[in-house]
This record gives structure tokens, C-alpha cells and sequence, in this order.
């Protein structure tokens, strides 16, 4: 039996959904085929590899991904968008899916200020990322309803 995908979705696949597909694969790979996409891909932050490499998660061989590589060529039973709601590119609905979940986190690689205070927003994305994939994970991954932890 093939294992249920799950689609994180973003607007450029550079952050958020590439964090929550790495948490995902550590906290439940083994019951998820587990994906990422974006609306306009851009290349992954070089942020988000560095505060992924402080938590032990390589994100090595990863790249962006546009949609398209997958709509209408998989079929995904969660799709859980990772755009906070008033970004306007950001999808918001995902056809034949069985289940839609929105998860607003905030853009970490539109933070202003000094290095350090950027890389503190990112890891603050970071790691409310992967407390919202363990407490999904832990409630079966299953019910879209249950899921929504926003």
C-alpha cells in the first residue's frame, strides 16, 4: 500500500515549506510520501540551510520546486499551505485533494535588520514549523479539521 503525499505549498518553496517538509520526513517519513512546492520557486534561503544545519537536518540535494512539477501528476491527500493568509501569491486551495490545511506562518526571509536579527526570525519560524509537524504528526496526520493548529 502506497503511503498518503502530503504537499507543503509556499509562495517561493525558499523557506517555510522546505523546513516543514524536512520536519516532517524526520518526525514521520516513514508513514508520509512528504513534498514541497512553490507559486514563483526561488532558490533555497541561505538562512534556512543554515538554521536546518543547527538542528542536525541537511538540507542538501533539496531545491525549489514549482508547482507544476506535481498538479495533476500526483495524487495528494494533504496539502498544507505555509503562507501567512494576506500573502496575495500564495495559493490557497489545492484541486482533488482530500484535505487542505492552512498553516500562516510568517515570510522569515522578508525580516529586516542585522544578521543575527534575521537568522533569530528564522529560527523563530523554525522551530514553530516543526511544533505544528510533531503536534499533527502526533494527532494521526489524518483529519483536517483536527489538524489546524493556527
Amino acid at each position: 500500500m502506497s503511503k498518503p503525499v502530503v504537499l507543503f505549498l509556499c509562495e517561493g518553496n525558499s523557506a517555510r515549506s522546505q523546513m516543514a517538509e524536512a520536519f516532517l520526513r524526520k518526525h514521520a517519513g516513514n508513514r508520509f510520501e512528504i513534498h514541497s512546492a512553490g507559486l514563483n520557486p526561488r532558490d533555497i534561503h541561505p538562512m534556512t540551510i543554515r538554521v536546518m544545519d543547527e538542528v542536525g537536518i541537511s538540507l542538501q540535494g533539496h531545491r525549489s520546486k514549482s508547482l507544476t512539477e506535481y498538479l495533476g501528476k500526483l495524487a495528494v491527500r494533504h496539502v498544507i499551505i505555509v503562507c501567512e493568509y494576506d500573502e496575495n501569491s500564495c495559493p490557497h486551495v489545492w484541486p482533488f485533494t482530500r484535505h487542505t490545511i492552512h498553516w500562516p506562518f510568517e515570510d522569515p526571509a522578508a525580516a529586516e535588520g542585522s544578521e543575527r536579527e534575521r537568522l533569530d526570525r528564522f529560527r523563530a519560524v523554525r522551530n514553530t514549523i516543526e511544533e505544528h509537524i510533531v503536534q499533527w504528526v502526533r494527532r494521526g496526520g489524518a483529519d483536517a479539521e483536527e489538524s489546524r493548529l493556527a
